[in-house]
């Protein structure tokens, strides 16, 4: 009821943000199971069965010609690791608790913290994914040349950028709109299964087809990563910096959004609606 007040420094007030965001990562990586392991081992079964699934459809479909050359495992793999960090990380951010949540009753916890521990849990739980993927293949099947690692790690942390800021406005307008805010994320996340490009090559794609394309930002960063994968892939119609500067727009918009809703948002709303 009473507390005594004290001036903290930048470096203290920083330290505690990082310790609250940590324990709320490690929760919001658990609420998907009361096992950690589990909840990432079921991430790795739903890769490697998007992985399989789509290596399957092309070998019987016999469109492995228009895939680069090279591995082609490795290139399935490559647009179905960015289009699940940026899917899955648009759906964790979405889904944050927002301010009329009890969570936020807690002092140190804030819509802030919420949804960057969406964010990082999300990012945290794709890469380990990723990572064992590519191991286990690596060891049992066939050495894994990545042409340029680094760059093509980038890629992935702009799909997940990318991601995270859309997904932040769809969390900022869900309370004025719940309803159609899910029907809105539920066809953006399903329309990139068509037009992420994780099935097609953007090089090879006719130019009536680009426009269906070219606007998704998921797009451009899985055919960027492509190229520097594949030493003999030259991405020639995406752009990395059109998902860069999306991202921030979006991003802004977001917090902007995200300020003036913490300050209006009631625990009313939802009985209103």
């Amino acid at each position: 009821m009473f507390q005594y007040r004290t001036d903290r420094s930048a470096l203290s007030r920083a330290i505690t943000l990082g310790e609250v965001v940590f324990h709320s990562v490690v929760r919001s990586v658990r609420s998907k199971h009361n096992n950690a392991f589990v909840a990432l081992g079921m991430n790795i079964v739903q890769s490697v069965m998007f992985v399989m699934f789509f290596y399957f459809m092309f070998s019987v479909l016999g469109m492995r010609g228009g895939a680069i050359r090279g591995d082609f495992l490795l290139y399935m793999m490559s647009g179905v690791f960015l289009f699940m960090t940026h899917t899955k990380t648009l759906g964790a951010v979405v889904g944050a608790e927002g301010a009329s949540s009890p969570m936020m009753q807690h002092a140190p916890m804030n819509t802030t913290i919420a949804i960057l521990s969406a964010a990082i849990g999300a990012l945290y739980v794709q890469i380990l994914s990723m990572l064992i993927i590519l191991f286990a293949y690596h060891v049992a099947f066939t050495p894994i040349h990545i042409e340029e690692p680094f760059p093509a790690f980038g890629m992935i942390l702009l799909s997940w950028a990318s991601g995270a800021a859309i997904g932040l406005v769809l969390y900022v307008l869900k309370p004025w709109m719940p309803g159609a805010i899910g029907i809105i994320s539920t066809v953006y996340q399903r329309s990139n299964m068509l037009f992420s490009g994780k099935m097609v090559l953007a090089n090879s794609l006719p130019g009536y087809m680009l426009p269906m394309f070219i606007w998704n930002p998921l797009f451009h960063t899985i055919d960027q990563a492509r190229g520097h994968i594949f030493i003999n892939y030259n991405p020639r119609v995406t752009w990395w910096e059109y998902t860069a500067w999306l991202a921030l727009i979006f991003l802004v918009l977001g917090l902007m959004g995200e300020f003036y809703t913490r300050r209006a948002v009631s625990l009313s709303w939802s009985a209103r609606r």
